[in-house]
């Protein structure tokens, strides 16, 4: 079973959660970029081996939306924070 640590709740089972997409810094100026540029903000994703910091929701819990690093090589979720600290 997978479980992942609300910043707020604790340590619950997986299920309680929704997955959100791995991060993507907006761009710096957005009324600067094309087309082109736009597209592969929204569409294009890292998707790299390894550790990578996602956006996680808590929908059956206090509905937060949190970060968490979690390895994509073995699953396993290394931290969860807030956003902004």
């Amino acid at each position: 079973m997978i479980q992942v640590e609300c910043p707020n709740c604790g340590l619950r089972n997986a299920s309680e959660f929704r997955y959100g997409g791995e991060v993507n810094p907006r761009p710096p100026q957005p009324l600067a970029i094309g087309d082109a540029e736009w597209t592969d903000y929204i569409y294009m994703r890292r998707n790299a081996a390894g550790v990578q910091t996602e956006w996680w929701y808590h929908r059956n819990g206090c509905g937060t939306w949190f970060l968490a690093e979690r390895d994509t090589k073995t699953n396993a979720v290394v931290r969860t924070y807030l956003w902004g600290k």
